[in-house]
């Protein structure tokens, strides 16, 4: 094995007095993809935030070796220049600006003075087309575009820069299955034309197809280091060395039966778009049994957030119709205020945008949610606001030094768990996750189960939200599956495998 495109030598970095990595070595060979895995919280981020200058030279100790010679970076601009690009796992495009104003923007081409904007949206052109995303007009708005759209935009906009190195953080996080499998195949493309790719992923299955090296962190240490093109790594010893401990099954064992009491029943549902007037849940049938989980699988555009959304208050204000039976008694929701009085709580999958308030603290974030649970007169009394993030920081196992930490410094599985926290402060008896792992790694996904676990024993009626089959096969005990708006099938869990579920998702 040759001169490292890249090393890390011995690098430690803290956040105001409390250590996330401690001398962590780490090496990418030229022309590979290298997979650092760890638990969300073990220091991957803010690794690759010092490799690509984000964190300026001076903020850490250590040492960042490129093709073997030792570099300083002051600035992303400086990391840049040496041919290191990321992509965050948050993508930082304007919505409001083009296609082709995205990619080159701070890096524009011009004639003289003034921008080429036909230059722009030509090589705009020819950089989406090596990047798959040829049917993407470099004039359209970012606002207009999918997700997985907006990723290929910000993968053309990095390899306008002529990298050397493209690091991506958590780039099918957000992602259906297809798209995921199109972007590991573009990233093997871009690898066979010689851009070496860091990828971080806590998908091992994905990392697994692509990766021709892997390291491993845990708790800001390396802890490993395979070399996939010599020796057979399987995904049971990765996780082992990134949890520190064996999981020999991922999705945890009922403790209890469900009863057969049902809790809340839903009646020929509708939702309509009121701009499109078209059907986004037709005719929706399904119940839920007290401490019963029952799963909810579709593919991209099934309708299966829709009918979340719709039940818990209709915050989007779809036309809707048909009956919500709660403990035999009809109810009607004006708003999601309505629907948490009467026991219901909604998890949203988007815990960035819709779920958490970044800028506050731990506490403020878990307390949001149930105020007049806290109120003392006209204020708030934070003596018990405190003792209640305490002990869901402590019942939830959310790894942070306190709970006034600002939830933006967090990792997306402690993010995770603050939401949930702030979830289960309504004290609900019907519980609506939606997606309440994506995102997150394999031992925060396990805590999660653990507790779902947990609170169907206790007599809760989860309806579980999950473009992951697998996730939907181990821990439900009913599935429904929707495909265009409707319910296609419902499966007791011992009936199911993935074949016949995916027969009814694309029915």
């Amino acid at each position: 094995m040759g001169t490292p495109l890249i090393e890390l030598v011995n690098v430690s970095k803290s956040f105001s007095g409390v250590q996330v990595l401690f001398g962590v070595n780490f090496k990418v060979q030229p022309r590979e993809i290298h997979c650092l895995v760890g638990e969300n919280g073990a220091g991957k981020s803010t690794l690759m935030k010092i490799l690509s200058g984000v964190y300026p030279y001076g903020e850490y100790e250590g040492e960042i070796k490129l093709e073997g010679y030792p570099v300083k970076f002051f600035s992303i601009r400086d990391s840049e220049k040496a041919g290191i690009s990321i992509i965050h796992q948050e993508l930082s495009l304007v919505p409001e600006m083009t296609v082709y104003e995205n990619i080159f923007l701070g890096n524009e081409i011009k004639k003289g003075s003034v921008i080429d904007v036909f230059e722009e949206i030509e090589k705009a052109r020819e950089l989406l087309s090596k990047v798959k995303g040829e049917n993407i007009n470099p004039t359209s708005r970012v606002k207009d575009l999918s997700v997985s759209m907006q990723q290929l935009v910000e993968i053309a906009k990095a390899l306008s820069k002529d990298p050397k190195v493209l690091i991506l953080d958590e780039p099918t996080s957000a992602l259906s299955e297809t798209e995921s499998k199109n972007l590991l195949l573009l990233l093997k493309e871009l690898k066979q034309q010689g851009v070496t790719i860091i990828l971080i992923s806590h998908r091992l299955k994905e990392v697994l197809k692509v990766a021709d090296s892997i390291t491993v962190l845990r708790d800001g240490r390396t802890v490993a280091y395979f070399d996939c093109k010599s020796e057979k790594v399987e995904e049971k010893k990765i996780i082992k060395h990134m949890v520190g401990r064996e999981i020999t099954n991922l999705y945890p064992l009922p403790i209890t039966k469900p009863s057969e009491e049902i809790v809340m029943e839903i009646k020929n549902w509708s939702a309509v778009d009121p701009k499109t007037g078209r059907y986004l849940v037709r005719d929706v049938n399904i119940h839920v049994k007290k401490g019963e989980i029952v799963g909810l699988f579709g593919l991209v555009g099934a309708g299966r957030t829709e009918l979340g959304l719709s039940l818990f208050g209709n915050p989007y204000s779809y036309i809707v119709s048909g009956e919500i039976i709660l403990e035999g008694k009809k109810v009607k929701f004006k708003t999601p205020e309505d629907a948490i009085k009467h026991g219901m709580l909604y998890l949203t999958e988007d815990r960035k945008e819709k779920g958490l308030i970044l800028i506050n603290t731990m506490r403020e974030n878990i307390s949001l949610s149930n105020l007049k649970a806290l109120a003392k007169g006209l204020t708030v009394d934070k003596a018990k606001e405190i003792a209640i993030a305490q002990d869901f920081q402590k019942k939830l196992n959310i790894k942070a030094r306190n709970v006034e930490v600002k939830v933006s410094t967090l990792s997306g599985g402690t993010q995770q768990k603050v939401l949930v926290a702030k979830a289960l402060f309504t004290e609900p008896e019907i519980i609506i996750l939606d997606e309440p792992t994506r995102g997150i790694d394999i031992g925060a996904k396990y805590e999660i189960y653990m507790l779902m676990r947990q609170l169907a024993s206790e007599g809760k009626a989860i309806l579980l939200i999950s473009s992951e089959l697998p996730e939907v096969l181990g821990m439900s005990d009913r599935i429904y599956v929707m495909s265009k708006g409707r319910i296609t099938g419902e499966l007791k869990v011992e009936d199911a495998n993935q074949e016949n579920v995916m027969v009814y998702a694309v029915s």
